[in-house]
């Protein structure tokens, strides 16, 4: 005799139910050597302000684009070129803090990370030109990369580990990565923005408000 399905579901989900309330799922807190985490406090802690810096800098390229986006302002290819700072910017975050997790900066004693990083207000909403935005950018840009080099400073010889602590206070690894990717970039970068402040400058005081409109075009390019 073959049961109805619609039966056999009447009987088996309250059963299933009522056994599903006295389920519990606790997988408890995972206990982890200390050892392997071998970057100092204060260097962590630079990170961590390091990390703000970067998404400091992408709000403010994003204020940048939206306002060459704008209809009264209408210049694309200077709100493209910001844009995609802002993103990059974002990125470099993003770098630092799988850095951290890889090296368990994100497992230490100070505050969390997520309840240290705010999203500021960017500290400029407008720009004289095209020019004016590009010679902020490049200061920005310069401010990174201080930062940055303070990081380093900061991991390559941290001042408060204690003498009998010494081989631990030179962290080759971060110094060498920071060094290596991130300031590479970061002068490549201001080296970028010298070139287009120079060309766009020269344009302008030859054809003026044409210069810059031709400049923005051949950003799009």
């Amino acid at each position: 005799m073959k049961i109805p399905l619609l039966f056999v579901l009447a009987i088996v989900l309250p059963v299933g139910f009522v056994a599903s309330e006295n389920l519990e799922c606790n997988a408890g807190t995972a206990t982890i050597e200390a050892a392997w985490k071998s970057m100092t406090d204060n260097c962590t802690l630079s990170m961590y302000y390091q990390i703000q810096k970067e998404v400091d800098a992408s709000i403010q390229y994003l204020a940048m684009g939206a306002y060459f986006s704008k209809d009264t302002v209408n210049l694309p290819g200077f709100a493209e070129h910001f844009f995609k700072a802002a993103s990059e910017e974002r990125e470099h975050a993003q770098k630092l803090i799988e850095y951290l997790l890889m090296r368990g900066g994100l497992n230490s004693k100070h505050k969390k990370l997520e309840d240290m990083i705010i999203v500021n207000v960017p500290k400029q909403l407008t720009w004289t030109n095209g020019k004016h935005a590009l010679d902020e950018a490049l200061k920005l840009e310069v401010t990174v990369t201080n930062s940055i080099r303070q990081v380093i400073q900061q991991c390559e010889k941290d001042p408060l580990v204690k003498p009998e602590d010494e081989h631990t206070n030179n962290d080759f690894h971060l110094v060498d990565y920071l060094t290596g990717e991130f300031l590479e970039e970061q002068f490549k970068g201001q080296r970028e923005l010298v070139h287009l402040i120079a060309s766009l400058g020269k344009m302008m005081d030859t054809h003026g408000e044409l210069g810059q409109f031709l400049f923005d075009k051949k950003l799009l390019d």
